[in-house]
């Protein structure tokens, strides 16, 4: 809705009814999550047992009923997952980063024969299922493993199934996206800033890390943040690509299929805590730049 048209009454109301709606329908599966991650049953479903905190801080020892629980604080195998899920949300995250800042200055910056195939190419990523996108790069490093061992007789494991692959496979696609961020906030750059950098006596190299970079800082501590959850919470291409060290998606998604208890529940809701402060911290710097650009 446009505050500067003229609106009646019912339309407002109408519209504000929608947004609600809109919103009760993005929060309510997380709210049902949360809830039941406290409910003192072995099912996170209904009814309501009682409030508990087993799901998070239960030893696994049984209590005085008998019945053992392991939340998610002594709960190893999850808390190895999560673990594994942070390296490799990282090492996808610094990879896209860098590649994304050489490609929006490749982009901005540079006409060269080919640019517009290039771009469109480096665009495909995100339009290719991620499913697509993980068989794609199985095969391909496979066939290229076999071929190395077949040839040379040496076995390349960083081509098999594993965390490598599954850090290749995500930088695939999510430093297309870092890229389109980062580019966006080159645009607006105003190229004399270097200029006047440099006839003060800075290197062309220099002005960028002084000048541009610090100008791009919004944008890409964003693009990182992004990034990391993007990878953090990724299954269709991490689950054709990924070895014996699961992920956490691909560790839940194990324990599901041999039955569901609360302590995912809770460890969804430290997911959403997680992501929750993420977020607030790439508002506030943003928020922080710009108030000192201004």
């Amino acid at each position: 809705m446009i505050a500067s048209i003229p609106s009646s009454r019912y339309f407002r109301l109408t519209y504000g009814v929608y947004v609600a709606l809109f919103f009760m329908f993005l929060l309510a599966p997380l709210v049902v999550v949360a809830v039941f991650s406290f409910n003192d049953s072995g099912f996170p479903a209904l009814p309501w047992n009682g409030f508990t905190l087993d799901w998070y801080l239960a030893d696994g020892t049984a209590n005085s009923e008998g019945i053992s629980r392991k939340g998610i604080f002594h709960d190893e195998a999850l808390l190895g997952s999560i673990w594994t899920s942070v390296v490799v949300a990282l090492a996808t995250t610094i990879l896209s980063i860098a590649v994304a800042i050489c490609n929006a200055f490749l982009f901005e910056r540079r006409e060269f024969p080919g640019k517009n195939l290039l771009y469109i190419l480096m665009l495909t990523p995100l339009v290719v299922p991620g499913v697509i996108l993980g068989v794609s790069i199985l095969v391909f490093s496979s066939n290229t493993a076999n071929w190395i061992d077949e040839t040379f007789g040496y076995e390349v494991e960083v081509l098999r199934p594993g965390l490598a692959l599954v850090v290749a496979g995500q930088f695939a696609f999510i430093s297309t996206m870092a890229t389109l961020v980062i580019s966006a906030r080159l645009r607006k750059f105003d190229i004399t800033l270097e200029d006047a950098a440099m006839n003060l006596g800075a290197s062309r190299l220099v002005a960028v890390f002084t000048v541009t970079l610090p100008w791009l800082m919004p944008a890409v501590i964003g693009s990182a943040i992004v990034s990391f959850l993007m990878s953090f919470e990724n299954f269709n291409t991490t689950l054709m690509l990924v070895g014996s060290d699961a992920p956490l998606t691909i560790a839940m998604f194990d324990r599901l299929k041999s039955g569901s208890t609360p302590v995912l529940n809770a460890v969804s809701v430290l997911l959403m805590i997680g992501s929750a402060a993420l977020a607030l911290i790439s508002v506030f710097v943003q928020r922080d730049k710009t108030a000192r650009s201004g």
